[in-house]
């Protein structure tokens, strides 16, 4: 049975009690378009014109393969940037977690055609709480930028299972992956959901879901553009490479659309995976080697 899926109206998501109780009893919520396909033809231009490539850098994920990535600390101003601060998507994130938010990273998650690498399970906040954030007040926004379907490895959920609190982790290949005993007890007791996803629409979802994907063994490629917030009364105390609490300044929605900036990426901090010691990353050149 397909996931249910909340629509957006006229652009906008509004998050009704009855959403705001999904999100809560299952650990995560879709929104249907929330970007328009206009919207996110726009993000994916951006993508491919501002200088992103020469940030990407690869992790192992225990079978042969690597998960690519780009990933970085600040919205920024550019097009991106919009995406990261705009109301229904920032906004709505407040809303979910019951106060402030600022952003703790974006990260362009790419899974080329035949050989993108697969996400073990895990938990967001299984890391993260390494990182010096004392409580699970965090989540993602999980946003197609390719359909997502089981062919391609789209995110695979234990619904709920972010009651079950932070499950131990551990470091395989260059991934946190979670307690893997403790997780097939988990899925003995709830259901397992593939979050297939049209382009536009988005996942989210609670720091502490269990949360995986396949390798993407199809002909073609799965990009998605993900946000994560953390509430601003859960500054973390260590210091790490994802920032500190920083102000988010919020933008309407349509202010995605009336960007116009595609390369300006000053002071959006980009993850190296050697300075700042990733298990096992690479960095990944523009062809891709």
């Amino acid at each position: 049975m397909p996931l249910k899926k909340y629509e957006c109206i006229d652009g906008e998501f509004c998050v009704t009690d009855e959403i705001k109780a999904a999100f809560e009893k299952d650990g995560f919520i879709i929104a249907k378009g929330l970007l328009s396909q206009e919207e996110i033809a726009h993000v994916e231009k951006a993508l491919k014109t501002g200088p992103f490539e020469d940030h990407t850098y690869g992790v192992g994920d225990g079978a042969g393969k690597e998960a690519h990535l780009i990933m970085w600390n600040h919205p920024g101003v550019d097009v991106t940037g919009m995406v990261g601060r705009c109301e229904k998507v920032a906004g709505t994130c407040e809303k979910l977690l019951g106060g402030e938010v600022y952003h703790y990273h974006t990260k362009l998650m790419k899974k080329p055609a035949k050989i993108g690498g697969r996400h073990v399970w895990h938990q967001d906040y299984g890391y993260w709480y390494r990182y010096g954030n004392l409580f699970p007040n965090m989540m993602t926004v999980f946003i197609a930028v390719d359909k997502a379907t089981k062919e391609n490895g789209c995110l695979q959920v234990l619904k709920g299972s972010h009651k079950c609190g932070r499950i131990d982790h551990i470091t395989v290949d260059g991934q946190q992956g979670a307690d893997m005993e403790r997780v097939e007890e988990i899925a003995k007791q709830l259901p397992l959901e593939y979050v297939e996803l049209e382009r536009g629409d988005a996942l989210f979802f609670h720091c502490n879901l269990l949360h995986c994907s396949s390798a993407n063994t199809s002909p073609s490629r799965r990009w998605a553009f993900l946000c994560a917030y953390n509430r601003a009364d859960n500054n973390p105390v260590k210091v790490h490479f994802h920032p500190f609490y920083t102000p988010l300044e919020k933008v309407p929605n349509s202010a995605i659309l009336e960007c116009q900036d595609f390369t300006t990426l000053d002071g959006k901090w980009f993850n190296d995976p050697i300075t700042d010691n990733i298990p096992t990353g690479r960095r990944i050149s523009q062809n891709g080697q």
